[in-house]
Parts: structure tokens; sequence; C-alpha cells
């Protein structure tokens, strides 16, 4: 592979398929692919987020309440383990243990700052890192520094549409605080995902971040390089940034993408997924058709890695009374039709030997918008056991012998 060397980015560092751990007492099996889930960590109780969700139990509140929009809408979800807290280090031992024993090998937890301080960090702090089991896998997290909209979080509470009380934009003071923050508490675990030794950062907004520099490229780049340089001077060899594209950036064609690629580069990210399947369906078969066709287009124009992103499916009904059935993803969503797309992901991983064999997953628990690996009263573990039989080949070898029949 051709070495190019582009001043102050480092995206030679993103292309190499190595990932350490520097030190960790990992003792999950060995394997060469990681499956990443997001984890939406908005369930338990935390002082600021009474201010959304004043009953005590976070975004259950709203999951319970969930109403039936159309014959055959499976709503509300029940969990199978039932609505358990995910600041409890207990639960999420058990977490921990159903993901690995089934290929999930990573957590990438949203990860949010609003008004000088942390929002929504009690899941990741009390929970995954004080479950005695948590180096059994890897984990990073994604800046979700989006606005927060009041009335999507609890349509029960709040009536305003236009309710943004909070900014996902930060001043110079507060990013700093971030960047050592994120450092200091994070990066250092052994088990933080890296990819050539460099931590594993992603972001969600790139508009916002622009927002938050003045909306000067210049000064987003000296952000982010400033981000790197506190890395090494902690000891690592740089920071690993990963563009979640959304909001201005959530491009589909060609033609869109193409106007991006140059300013994600520019800026200095190392490679590109998505939150979900970019594109949307009522049809899942034809929904991930279109996401397959997308990560070709990325791939395309980008000069940086992208990596593929599976849905569980969408139905985020619980936070917008007027939608319904064709605002949710219900055809042939199950848990072999989540089987195929993610068989499509691995086959397009493994069609990019350079890079890491990273595939994420929306998402380990999004209740709320109807995409998630834990197990439910309709599928029990039926999706979790995708994983497992993809991962294990077991799902290409049954595809295999039908075709020799």
């Amino acid at each position: 592979m051709k070495k190019v060397i582009i001043p102050i980015l480092a995206l030679c560092a993103a292309c190499s398929p190595s990932l350490q751990r520097s030190g960790t007492k990992n003792t999950h099996r060995a394997s060469e692919y990681y499956i990443a889930a997001y984890v939406w960590p908005s369930c338990h109780d935390e002082p600021k987020a009474r201010e959304i969700w004043p009953e005590g139990t976070g975004e259950w509140e709203v999951i319970k309440k969930a109403d039936i929009r159309y014959e055959g809408h499976y709503q509300p979800k029940v969990p199978l383990w039932g609505y358990e807290m995910d600041n409890d280090p207990k639960v999420v031992e058990k977490w921990i243990d159903a993901a690995t024993d089934h290929g999930v090998n990573v957590f990438i937890y949203d990860w949010y700052w609003y008004n000088g301080e942390p929002f929504l960090e009690s899941a990741l702090n009390d929970g995954f890192l004080k479950a005695r089991n948590n180096e059994k896998m890897y984990f990073y997290l994604m800046w979700a520094n989006h606005d927060m909209p009041m009335k999507t979080l609890n349509i029960h509470k709040y009536k305003d549409e236009s309710a943004i009380v909070w900014s996902g934009a930060v001043d110079w003071e507060n990013y700093t605080t971030i960047v050592e923050r994120v450092i200091r508490e994070y990066f250092q675990k052994p088990n933080y995902f890296k990819i050539d030794g460099q931590p594993v950062f992603a972001i969600y907004r790139i508009n916002t971040l622009m927002e938050s520099f003045g909306g000067s490229v210049e000064e987003t780049r000296k952000a982010l390089d400033y981000f790197r340089t506190e890395a090494k001077k902690a000891g690592f060899p740089g920071v690993h940034f990963q563009l979640i594209p959304s909001g201005v950036m959530w491009r589909r064609t060609v033609e869109m993408i193409q106007k991006d690629a140059e300013l994600i580069e520019t800026l200095g990210f190392n490679s590109v997924t998505t939150y979900n399947m970019e594109g949307f369906s009522e049809d899942y078969v034809a929904y991930g058709a279109q996401s397959v066709q997308i990560w070709e287009n990325w791939n395309k124009e980008l000069k940086l890695p992208f990596f593929p992103c599976i849905s569980v499916g969408w139905d985020d009904t619980p936070r917008f009374p007027q939608k319904g059935m064709k605002s949710t993803v219900h055809y042939n969503k199950s848990p072999e039709s989540f089987a195929t797309m993610l068989s499509k992901a691995k086959q397009y991983v493994d069609n990019h030997p350079d890079r890491p064999k990273l595939i994420t997953i929306f998402a380990w628990n999004e209740w709320v918008e109807g995409s998630y690996l834990l197990p439910d009263m309709k599928y029990g573990f039926g999706y979790l056991e995708s994983v497992r039989d993809v991962m294990n080949g077991k799902y290409e070898n049954t595809i295999d012998n039908h075709e020799k029949q």
C-alpha cells in the first residue's frame, strides 16, 4: 500500500488492520472481526435526566407508554429480562456475557456533554465500567454532539416542537475539558477500543462540531489536532477520529457523498461509519438493499475506510404521536433478514483486507427506536443468535448447502 503523507493528518493510521489493547487482560475469544453495538444510555435515573423523565426510570417511562398505531404493530416493546436499569453493574454483567457469547465484542456508548457537564454518563461509569466482567469486551465513545430536543425524548411532558433546551455546540473551554476528561477517564482503560494503538473516538454531528469553532474548517481541524496532541502527551500515538454522518452530512447518493468526502478528509477524520442503515423503507429487505448500495457509494468516494452498519429495525413511534405504519420498518423484519444483512456486511469487510474488520450494529438497546439486540418477549434471543450464526459461518454454510441442492 502506497504511503500518502498529508500534513498533520494521520490518515494512514486508519488503513491498518492492526488493533491493540495496550496491556488488557481481556478474556473474550480471539477474533479478527469486531462487532460493535451502539448503546443508548437512557434507561436509568440521574439528576439531570429527571428534568426529562421525572418518574425516575429514565426513558423506560416513555417506552412503557407506547401505543399500537396499526394492526400487527408490536408496541410497547417488552424486554425479556424486564425493565432493568442500564447503570446497574449486575445488569451490564449479564449484557456482557450475552454479547460476548454471541459474537458482539464492542460496545459503542453514546456520550453527551451539555451546559458544561456530562449527561447520561452513569450508564457507562456506574454500569459498564463497574461490571466485574467488563474486560471481556472493548468499548469506545461516540460523542453525540447534537442539540437535545426535549419533546423528542418525552412527548408526555414537552409539547413544544421547537424546545431545544440544550445545545450540542461547545466553546473552547468546554472542549478542552472534554478532551482532558475523555483521555483520563476512558482512553486509559485497557479495553478501550484502539486502531493501531490510537483510541477510537466517534463524532456524530460534523456541522455541530464546526459550529463550536465558528464554522471554520481550519479552526475545527486545529481542535481535532489539539485532541491528538493531548493524547500523545498521555502516551498514545494519536486519536482515531471516526465520523458518523448525520444532519447535513446524511448523504445517500454518489453526488451528495462527493461533496462531503473532501471535507471529511481535510478535517482529519480517519474513518466513517453510520449510526443506522441510511435511507428508509417499510420493507426491511428493500431497506437493506439500499444500504448495501450506500456502503459502496461511500467506499467509492472516500479515501478513508468506510465501515458498514446494520440496523435491527426502526420504529420510533413511541416518541411521535403523529407517526404510523409508513414511518416504521415492519415488512420482512425478522432475525433471518437481519442475518442476511449481517452476512452482507461480513462479505464487505472481507473484501477490504487492508482495513480492520469492524461492523457496527444499531443497536444494543434502542428500545424506543425499535432497534435492539437484547432479547425481548417476541423474538427471544433471535437477533443475538443471528450474530452468532453469521460470525461462526453457520449461516453461510446453510446458504451454500441450499445452493448445491
